[in-house]
């Protein structure tokens, strides 16, 4: 073997590898020998090296951990002590690479710095820089969500990134993950699982927006928006509970007015429940999207912020009865009108959460199994439909229509099949009966030509 530096070839070492693992390795003709303190003890020729190491020159060598893995080392003196540099493993790092490491750390002698100090300044700035990569981020969105969660949902939630999102994306510059790169992982769960994807998608959506809310950002779109459409409904659901009768529904009305809870979050269920919005919307829901002055009130939300976003071309329009109208009026004096319409009360430039809503009828109005947030939903087809408006009209509130290419042409948005009026009459119908039946009034069973 050629002496001085560069001695090995990729070849040489996976021979002595093979040799030292199996305890085959000699002094003499594989050159190897063990150093103890600052000297170095040349092993007879012939004899069996229990340390052995391979040396490349000027101090760079490989040799076996005690669990047989092949590593590259530096050995070299500072402040008058022989101190080891550990370079990496073979051959992750490559034999070009460790040479390069070698004469990385010829220089910091040369300048007078200890080469193990200047790495460790160097990872500690790669540490601070680390928030910067998707794990970095999803780290900080977790932190702000564990004060509102509780401890099982928080690390439910933190297993199944670490588990599903972490090994690929994890080291990946937030904003070099396209919705391709995502649909990828996403699609990986959705095959296992359906239900599982979809809250995996729901949490990966707001670390994007936490990234989009950092100072100096460029993330301008949020990819988990998009991947959406990957999302599989193949696995049949047990339907979310629902009450449905006026009764009923007032008294949650009731208990939720007179509970401990946060204005954001008994404000959002009221507008849930009067709206029969998704839970998701209602969170999500900003100023800039209502306009309370018209002579119908409107909310229009965004189509990219729907669950269906394929295929229909326009907004969602949520006509507003004028009790809620009233109440988002007052509200909007109150907090000005800007932003979120519920911000969160423990972080800035964010909204409420979804588990803050679904847990409070849970588990302090104690409704599991009996409604749900998502239940209002239900709640407002059946009775709407037991009242004798029109089901497309119905459907059509609800964001469930499905119209055709013909009915997309000639219905202007928020207008199919013409049932503009009928929807108008049914938002301010279903204000009313909430209204009385939160206050203890007698609920009148209206037709749907009542004005």
């Amino acid at each position: 073997m050629a002496a001085g530096i560069n001695r090995l070839t990729d070849l040489n070492i996976k021979s002595w590898i093979t040799k030292a693992r199996a305890g085959k390795v000699t002094a003499g003709a594989d050159m190897a020998f063990r150093t103890t303190g600052g000297g170095t003890i040349t092993v007879q020729k012939g004899a069996v090296v229990k340390q052995p190491k391979l040396s490349d020159g000027g101090g760079l060598f490989v040799t076996l951990t005690k669990k047989g893995t092949a590593v590259f080392r530096i050995t070299y003196r500072y402040g008058g002590k022989t101190r080891l540099f550990s370079v990496g493993i073979y051959p992750e790092v490559s034999l070009e690479a460790a040479r390069r490491e070698r004469e990385l750390l010829k220089a910091d002698l040369k300048a007078g710095r200890d080469p193990v100090q200047v790495r460790m300044i160097a990872k500690a700035a790669n540490v601070a820089s680390a928030d910067t990569t998707f794990a970095g981020v999803a780290a900080e969105w977790l932190a702000k969500r564990k004060k509102e969660w509780s401890e099982i949902h928080y690390e439910q939630t933190k297993h199944a990134l670490e588990r599903d999102i972490f090994p690929k994306l994890g080291s990946l510059p937030i904003g070099e993950i396209t919705a391709p790169i995502l649909a990828r992982e996403i699609e990986k769960v959705n095959k296992r699982t359906e239900q599982t994807a979809a809250k995996i998608l729901w949490s990966v959506k707001g670390i994007f927006q936490l990234a989009q809310t950092r100072d100096g950002a460029t993330i301008r779109e949020n990819p988990a928006i998009a991947v959406r459409a990957v999302l599989t409904n193949s696995t049949p659901r047990k339907p979310r509970a629902a009450l449905l009768t006026f009764p009923a529904l007032g008294d949650v009305l009731r208990r939720t007015d007179g509970a401990a809870i946060s204005p954001a979050v008994r404000l959002c269920l009221k507008l849930i429940a009067f709206t029969a919005v998704r839970v998701s919307n209602g969170v999500e829901a900003q100023w800039k999207e209502f306009d309370l002055d018209a002579d119908v009130p409107t909310w229009t939300i965004p189509r990219e912020q729907m669950k269906v976003s394929k295929g229909r071309p326009f907004d969602h329009t949520v006509l507003l009865g004028p009790t809620i109208a009233a109440e988002l009026k007052h509200w909007q004096r109150v907090t000005g009108g800007r932003g979120f319409l519920f911000p969160s009360p423990h972080h800035d430039n964010e909204h409420i959460t979804s588990e803050a809503c679904e847990k409070f009828y849970r588990m302090t109005l104690k409704l599991r199994d009996i409604h749900s947030v998502h239940g209002w939903r239900s709640s407002f087809s059946t009775l709407a439909n037991d009242h004798g408006f029109a089901s497309k009209a119905v459907d059509l509130a609800l964001d469930h229509v499905n119209e055709s290419e013909v009915e997309r042409a000639y219905n202007r948005p928020g207008e199919i099949g013409g049932k503009f009026e009928e929807r108008v009459r049914m938002a301010y119908w279903w204000d009313s009966q909430l209204s009385a039946a939160q206050h203890g009034g007698t609920v009148l069973p209206l037709r749907a030509t009542a004005s």
